[in-house]
């Protein structure tokens, strides 16, 4: 008997489960685009605990020389 694979967003035996994010663009499209877009979604930099934005400037931000940026992952999962 094969072993089946589990689906998009079904939990599996072990409470793993897959979560999937699919971009499409065309094939001439920058891949910045694309990773724009991902971080867009994923809200992966922060500035003093906030999202920053695309639009967002140093200046707007208040940030002052060698402020760090802070990069986050976004993580699935917890305590049930």
């Amino acid at each position: 008997m094969a072993e089946e694979k589990p689906k998009e967003g079904v939990k599996t035996e072990n409470n793993d489960h897959i979560n999937l994010k699919v971009f499409k663009i065309k094939r001439h499209t920058p891949l910045s685009k694309l990773m724009k877009a991902y971080c867009e979604r994923q809200g992966l930099f922060r500035f003093d605990g906030q999202p920053i934005n695309e639009i967002d400037t140093p200046a707007q931000l208040e940030m002052e020389d060698e402020d760090p940026i802070d990069e986050f992952q976004q993580q699935t999962g917890g305590v049930y």
